[in-house]
């Protein structure tokens, strides 16, 4: 095989690897901060009897103090974990409810 085919496939592995990654991280904002809550309260809403998710959760409510408080990269990753932890995912920044 030449060697410009092989670069070029190389080329395309690398962009293929680490675009994904480049597109995923969004800053620190109080807007993140915000989409994050809003989305955990739309989806993560039990609908039983005596539940505490959505706006009742304990974390969500803390995270929502910190970016209240201005730490915004404390709040949306505390979002992001209990996004995680309830298999959620994390919501693209073009998320809009």
């Amino acid at each position: 095989m030449s060697d410009l085919f092989m670069r070029s496939i190389l080329v395309v592995l690398v962009v293929a690897v680490l675009a994904p990654s480049a597109i995923a991280q969004v800053p620190a904002s109080e807007a993140r901060c915000d989409q994050l809550i809003k989305y955990f309260d739309y989806y993560g809403q039990s609908r039983g009897e005596g539940v505490t998710d959505g706006a009742r959760n304990m974390t969500r409510i803390g995270a929502e103090s910190d970016c209240d408080d201005g730490d915004f990269t404390e709040g949306i990753a505390i979002m992001e974990k209990l996004l995680r932890g309830k298999r959620m995912g994390i919501p693209g920044p073009d998320w809009t409810r």
